[in-house]
């Protein structure tokens, strides 16, 4: 970081007009798993060309210290008083609120003494408490979790649906929901003891969708998808699998194409041959409500023999992929534990049939969450083979479509699953997967979209990540930025060029009735000028003044005295703005 000038900017001084590189008030977010309702995986970004990707560096600047074993992904928002902030969860049911340029921790809360692992049928995680990705509501500023919690030691077991205020880490009005007490189906109640959480929640609407599996199948469980309205928690709606067994477990979760949320189910036990919700995918009306019409189910016609040998088709969860010039071209794909991959059209599943088509992608079986993307090649789905390596297959758009498979394989001992980037949705396609395993590296690998050839092989020994998990492992991608949650740390990665990084540690100061002075933290290297955002208490935000690159303060003059301002600040460069930094507050005497 260069040394930064400071000195006060006077408010007469005429100022520049900028011709915005992106929309004034565009923000970055990353508010769910895979960062889009379609689980798709797919992080557009302009910094991320496949160049730049070759050079990605961690930031060793990025402090990410939390506390906690962790499994799910991390979220990222903007827009709100703290500036950019990286959300992360971990085991022990701890909740933080971080900021995204240098890892500080703006807030943190735990919700509730998490599970220790012996008081819990067959749990490889010790404690349980947060084991799956949030999701963010940012029309509210409510983060919406699930936590496993034990007021007494382990005695009492409770899962609790939990709304934070996700600029503050308050708990939300008339939250939590406790499962226990609320989830019924048919006469089937919820026992919180025998039902872990793993999938990543999702809103579809305004209600909050969170699905449950089971303890590495030990005790008895069902499938459950509870949904809750996030404007009326108190009004619980749920649904479960008929037969025992069932469960929702694939990390990617609930996932929507806008209208209605989609899961996959895994083995059902003791059906006597009748069907009874497991094997499955499934689409609910908003509640969730389950038809039983074929068009809202499907399973395959061998369900019985994956039952018998635990070969879950839920070790994936739904992948919503549209395909221009296929008929149909609203599919799902879901990939089991028997290595398939299976075409479904989504607007009509087909309840017990044969689906569109089907391959067999993988010798090894499927236990990860898949990508998707298009270039000019077609569309592609990017997956985990076993742990061993990274591969893609092509749908083509045909009537029916059809499966062209392993256009290309990476081998990576070790590897999560995928996520993808691209300048543009379309060009610089880069798939990456974190090593998490025993056998693996720890560090990031990057492969090119179309033909699978290394575009990051991991970088130094300052690359390498430590606490990372199999498939759950995952990473997101945010302003030129690359962030993995691993246990006990969120590590920050970065490509060079690039839009500059956030400002922060704004503060607002009254030195008189006309005069307020700002001071703030320049954290970047690379900008250009600064914009100066000022907002009168009852008003909107609007551009006040811009300033030269490594000013970091500036003298609002000419203000009304007992009138309350708000402001904020971002950076610029040639390619782009960065967010905005924190909100400051000063009132005139």
């Amino acid at each position: 970081m260069r040394l930064k000038t400071v000195f006060f900017v006077a408010s007469l001084v005429a100022t520049g007009v900028w011709s915005a590189v992106v929309p004034t008030n565009a923000q970055v977010k990353v508010t769910q798993y895979h960062n889009n309702a379609s689980r798709d995986g797919l992080y557009i970004d302009s910094a991320f060309t496949q160049s730049a990707a070759a050079n990605l560096a961690r930031d060793l600047n990025f402090d990410g210290t939390i506390a906690g074993v962790v499994y799910g992904q991390p979220l990222y928002i903007e827009g709100g008083a703290n500036g950019p902030m990286i959300i992360a969860v971990t085991e022990s049911n701890n909740v933080y609120a971080l900021n995204a340029v240098n890892g500080s921790i703006v807030w943190q809360r735990n919700v509730g003494a998490a599970v220790p692992a012996n008081d819990i049928s067959c749990s490889n995680v010790d404690p349980m408490g947060i084991n799956s990705t949030p999701v963010i509501d940012l029309a509210s500023r409510a983060l919406f979790l699930d936590a496993m919690v034990t007021p007494d030691g382990g005695a009492t077991i409770k899962h609790y649906i939990i709304s934070l205020n996700v600029d503050t880490g308050a708990i939300k009005p008339g939250w939590p929901v406790d499962v226990g007490l609320t989830a019924l189906y048919n006469g089937t109640s919820f026992t919180a003891a025998t039902q872990s959480q793993r999938p990543a929640l999702g809103i579809v609407g305004n209600i909050l969708y969170v699905a449950y599996g089971s303890m590495d199948d030990c005790s008895l469980y069902h499938g459950w998808l509870v949904g809750v309205p996030i404007n009326n928690p108190a009004n619980v709606t749920a649904w479960a699998t008929s037969a025992l067994g069932g469960g929702i477990w694939g990390i990617g979760g609930v996932a929507s194409d806008g209208t209605y949320p989609y899961i996959t189910t895994g083995n059902t036990v003791n059906t006597g041959g009748v069907w009874g919700g497991g094997e499955a995918v499934i689409r609910f009306q908003p509640g969730p409500i389950f038809s039983g019409q074929p068009s809202d189910y499907w399973a395959p016609t061998n369900w019985l023999q994956l039952d018998t040998n635990n070969w879950d088709l839920g070790g994936s969860g739904p992948l919503l992929v549209d395909v221009p010039g296929a008929t149909p071209s609203h599919l799902v794909v879901a990939m089991g534990k028997d290595g398939q991959a299976y075409l479904l059209n989504r607007d009509n599943l087909g309840g017990i049939s044969a689906p569109l088509a089907s391959f067999l992608v993988n010798n090894d079986g499927n236990k990860q969450a898949a990508a998707t993307y298009r270039t000019n090649q077609g569309t592609h789905v990017a997956f985990r083979g076993a742990n061993a390596r990274i591969s893609a297959f092509l749908i083509n758009p045909s009537s029916p479509p059809s499966i062209t498979p392993n256009i290309w394989t990476a081998g990576q001992s070790g590897c999560a699953s995928p996520f993808v980037t691209s300048t543009d949705g379309t060009n610089n396609m880069v798939v990456w997967s974190v090593g998490a395993s025993a056998t693996s590296d720890h560090k990031l690998h990057g492969y090119e979209g179309d033909t699978g050839v290394v575009i990051y092989a991991g970088g130094g020994a300052n690359e390498t990540m430590t606490g990372t998990h199999s498939y759950s492992t995952t990473g997101i991608a945010a302003r030129g930025r690359i962030y993995v949650a691993t246990d006990n740390k969120i590590y920050a990665f970065k490509v060079p060029g690039g839009t500059p990084d956030a400002p922060s540690n704004l503060v607002a100061t009254a030195v008189s009735s006309t005069r307020i002075n700002l001071a703030w933290r320049d954290n970047s290297n690379n900008e250009t000028k600064f914009q100066i955002w000022r907002k009168v208490a009852g008003g909107t935000f609007s551009n006040l003044v811009t300033v030269n690159a490594n000013v970091t303060s500036y003298a609002d003059m000419g203000l009304t005295s007992a009138t309350t301002y708000k402001y904020k600040v971002r950076a610029k460069n040639t390619a782009g703005f960065s967010a905005f930094s924190n909100i400051a507050t000063a009132t005139t005497p």
